[in-house]
This record gives structure tokens, C-alpha cells and sequence, in this order.
């Protein structure tokens, strides 16, 4: 039997060159657009040399073996290990952050970069900015950011330069939304750029929640897998999704693959989509064709454990505390777009999706810990201190979709580890460096705020 195959790379440096030949495919060579609420920088990228390396140092990833379940070897694919982010969100974020910092040195314009975020992703913007500052690929006054999130999210948002200078913290806020749908943060963040009034001087806003801004970097997923542990048939990529960019960014990568005769189509892996009550739309759609919640299963309270059980659909949770539970506020998407690209993919290459549920996830935690730290990555005994449930989900995923039956026998799984961190990761943001809103003059006032803001250090 052949050794486990174990691998490190960075997922950006490592893969340049195939980077480029992505943004060749998917988007050509796109031109910067100047437009006032439409602005985007291009995709032009900066040479590599030794402060982008260091800069693009973080962009790790690691393969190995995980487990065996009931006849399916599991693999993980860890994009979890910048201590910045503890997410996948890094590499999406250092990627459209240099791409921001070679527009400012060709054009000498400086750019604020704003988006909405769940948190994640607002966390690894910043991060981003913050390291580009500090490997003096641009200056405090050149770049900023400003992030959108709900307020409830906050807990996930994390110390940093950018929040203990109070200058750097002024120029940079964290904007939390008060009282109101999680997903709002997309609809005023976006009617908040359509409305933008250009102030002579001014950065230009750049409202990065493009589809193109993370399949990119999520491209050189398939990439790794390729070079160390290429796929052969029979395999499945399980990950927990609101939208699937990961997924769909893996799914670029082997296209570019395939289109030069590295990888056979006939090899593609299936995907396993693992989602929660809170938001379950990409699983419904796989299943029933839309994302109507009239087609998630009928629960009944059992009387003496009080929880909501069902025996009639295996691809959703068997017990829950609650139906329409939040058990990680990062997947809030409801009705994704993205559905109509992946729902074609798992049914050309398998696949299916499962809903987990709390309960599910705490009664299987103990295996899922053990099995996670023998492989390397390391979690808190007490899932109590857990902020980022999507890796502890995805594991639940495919163990209750092995149970269940619903993977073909014989097939591998490869585990994508997308997010986890605890209380013990990193510091609680600055308090000063939060700024609660409520409508869209808020978030204006907020926004105008920190463009009048001194440069910082």
C-alpha cells in the first residue's frame, strides 16, 4: 500500500503562472472601469518579486489523509493556515488587494475597497490590507477598507493593526448593521456604491462582491490536488457553502486543466454541499429542482427530548433544537445565483448535498476532534469556544452522508477545510474601531468618515 501522500504549498506564489492563464479564460484582458459605482481596478497582478513573496507568504495550503469512514478514505485539503483569517477567505482577499495595490502604482490612484461581508471575508480584506501596508507594497494613505457586516456577527471580528492604531482604525472601519436581515448588508452596500457622490480627491470605491474576484484564487484548489494526489474517478469534494465560490473557483481550475490536456474530464470529482436549516436553499435546489422551503422535510417535537426530529429525507437533519437554526452565521445567502451553475455540475459529475444541524454536529464532535488534530489541525476540546463552525459542519456532512448511505461505495472524499477558529486565535477587536448603523445615510456618514480620516502610520 502506498504512504499517505502529505503536501504543503502556497496556493498563489506556487501557481502564478496558472493564475494568470484563469484570468485569461474567465475574463481576459479586462481594462480597469473608471465609471463612479462601478469602478474595478482590472486584473493585472504585480510582479513577484521579494515584498510581494512576502506579502503572498501566508497563502498556505496542506494536503493529507484524514480518516477512514465506513470504507471511504477521507482527505483534507486545509486552507485554513493563515493565523490572520483562519480561512479561505485569505486567498481570494490577498489576490484582490494586490491587484488594488498594482492599480496605484501604475496610476498613482488611491483605492478604498468596500464590501459586505457575513465577517469572514471582511476579516481577510483587512488582514490584507494590513499586510500590504506592512510589507510597504503601498502606504496607510494609498489603500483602505471599510466592511459591512450585521451587527451579530460581530464576536467573529478580530484585532489587529488596522484596529488598534486609532488612525489606521479611523481610515478602516468595521461597519455593523443594526436590526435587520443578515443578507441586508449586500443590498445597502451595493445601494450605497450605485449612489456614490465623487469627491475631488477622493479614493476610488471599489465594491469587490464579485463572482470573478474569488473563483480566481480559488482555482489553484484543483491545481494542489492535481499535482500531489491527482483525481482518478470516484471521488468527491465535500465543503460547507452559502454560495459555492469555492467550489466553483476548484471547478475553473480543472477546466483550465482539462483545456490543455493535463487532466481528463472523465476524472472530475463530484461535490457534497453542506449547509444548515438557517440557510439550506443550495441543498434544496440540488434536491428539488428550486429553492422553495416548502420542500424541506416535515419536522414533529419529541416529547421527551424536545427537539424536532424526521425519518423521511436523509439529507437533512434527523434531530434539531431548532428548524430554522443559525448554527454558523457566515452561510446566510438565501437564494443563490450560483445554483444555476452547480446544480448542472453535480448532476454531470455526482454529488448531492446534506443539511446538518447543531445537535448533529456537537454529537459528533469528539470524533471529528480527534480525527482533526491526529491530521494536524488542532481544535479547542470545548466546542463551547468554537467561532467558525464550517469545517466541524463539513465533517459532519460526510460522516452523515456516509451513514446515510448517500456516497457511492468506494468513493474518496476530500474534505475542504474552509474556516475554523476559536476564542483562543485570535484577540476580540477594538471597540473604537466599530461603527453601528442602521440605514444607508448611515453607512454614507460612516463611509465619508473615514475618507476624512488622517493616513495613519
Amino acid at each position: 500500500m502506498a504512504a499517505p501522500i502529505r503536501a504543503s504549498r502556497n496556493l498563489i506564489t506556487d501557481y502564478y503562472d496558472r493564475l494568470h492563464a484563469v484570468i485569461g479564460r474567465r475574463v481576459g484582458d479586462r481594462a480597469p472601469v473608471t465609471r463612479p459605482g462601478r469602478f474595478a481596478p482590472g486584473f493585472a497582478l504585480p510582479e513577484l518579486d521579494s515584498a510581494v513573496r512576502d506579502y503572498f507568504s501566508v497563502a498556505t495550503a496542506t494536503w493529507g489523509p484524514l480518516a477512514e469512514v465506513g470504507g471511504h478514505p477521507v482527505r483534507l485539503l486545509d486552507l485554513t493556515g493563515n493565523p490572520g483569517t483562519n480561512t479561505t477567505k485569505t486567498f481570494a482577499s490577498l489576490l484582490i488587494v494586490a491587484r488594488a495595490v498594482e492599480h496605484i502604482r501604475r496610476t498613482g490612484e488611491p483605492i478604498m475597497i468596500f464590501t459586505p461581508t457575513s465577517a469572514n471575508k471582511g476579516v481577510a480584506l483587512r488582514d490584507a490590507v494590513e499586510r500590504a501596508i506592512t510589507t510597504g507594497l503601498v502606504g496607510a494613505d494609498q489603500l483602505r477598507v471599510v466592511v459591512l457586516a450585521p451587527a451579530g456577527s460581530r464576536e467573529k471580528f478580530r484585532s489587529g493593526r488596522l484596529s488598534s492604531d486609532p488612525e489606521l482604525a479611523r481610515r478602516n472601519p468595521v461597519l455593523l448593521l443594526e436590526g435587520t436581515r443578515p443578507e441586508q448588508v449586500k443590498e445597502l452596500a451595493l445601494a450605497y456604491v450605485r449612489r456614490e457622490e465623487v469627491r475631488p480627491g477622493s479614493p476610488r470605491l471599489w465594491f469587490t462582491l464579485d463572482l470573478d474576484n474569488y473563483v480566481v484564487a480559488d482555482a489553484a484548489r484543483a491545481f494542489v490536488e492535481h499535482e500531489v494526489d491527482p483525481a482518478r474517478g470516484g471521488r468527491w469534494h465535500a465543503h460547507a457553502v452559502s454560495s459555492a465560490y469555492g467550489l466553483l473557483g476548484y471547478t475553473a481550475g480543472r477546466e483550465l486543466l482539462e483545456s490543455t490536456g493535463q487532466a481528463s474530464v472523465a476524472d472530475r470529482p463530484g461535490f457534497l454541499l453542506v449547509q444548515h436549516l438557517g440557510a439550506p436553499d443550495m441543498v434544496l435546489s440540488l434536491l428539488h429542482g428550486d429553492h422553495d422551503p416548502a420542500n424541506l422535510p416535515a419536522y414533529r417535537l419529541d416529547p421527551e427530548s424536545g427537539h424536532h426530529v424526521q425519518d423521511t429525507d436523509p439529507h437533512f437533519p434527523l434531530s434539531t433544537e431548532d428548524t430554522a437554526e443559525v448554527l454558523e452565521p457566515t452561510f446566510y445567502t438565501r437564494r443563490p445565483i450560483t445554483s444555476a451553475t452547480m446544480d448542472p455540475l453535480v448532476r454531470r459529475f455526482g454529488g448531492t448535498g446534506i443539511v446538518v444541524s447543531r445537535r448533529e454536529c456537537v454529537g459528533r464532535y469528539a470524533m471529528i476532534r480527534d480525527a482533526l488534530t491526529a491530521a494536524g489541525r488542532p481544535m479547542p476540546e470545548d466546542h463551547r469556544e468554537l467561532r467558525e463552525w464550517s469545517l466541524v459542519m463539513a465533517m459532519t456532512g460526510v460522516l452523515n452522508a456516509i451513514e446515510r448511505k448517500l456516497v457511492p461505495a468506494g468513493t474518496e472524499v476530500v474534505l475542504h477545510a474552509s474556516g475554523t477558529y476559536s476564542t483562543a486565535d485570535f484577540l476580540p477587536i477594538e471597540p473604537a474601531a466599530l461603527t453601528r448603523v442602521a440605514d444607508l445615510d448611515g453607512i454614507a456618514a460612516a463611509v465619508n468618515a473615514a475618507l476624512d480620516a488622517p493616513a495613519g502610520r
